[in-house]
């Protein structure tokens, strides 16, 4: 697969970048090998590869689940909370169905 001049002015101008006639004629041969290097890539056996989402290994990192001592900042106020709704059910904030 290789790319035309025109086909690099037509992504160039769908992309919102302006390019003068030397760097079109620049991005040309860039693009072509670039895409022979994907077409390269497709020749590679991965049958044997497991899939992954990432290059390192990653782990959540989360922060312990404590209540705080702080009776103003502290669980537990769930009536307090609720007093401010507008309609509470079942102990939640009751919202309007909305179907579109």
């Amino acid at each position: 697969m290789s790319v035309t001049r025109e086909q690099v002015a037509k992504i160039a101008s769908l992309a919102r970048i302006q390019m003068g006639e030397q760097e079109l004629d620049h991005m040309v041969p860039e693009l072509n090998k670039i895409l022979d290097w994907v077409e390269q890539l497709g020749e590679v056996d991965t049958s044997s590869v497991e899939p992954m989402t990432a290059v390192i290994p990653q782990a959540l990192r989360l922060r312990d689940d404590v209540v705080d001592a702080d009776p103003h900042t502290a669980g537990g106020r769930r009536d307090d909370v609720l007093a401010n709704a507008p309609v509470a059910e079942h102990g939640f904030y009751g919202v309007p169905k909305v179907i579109e």
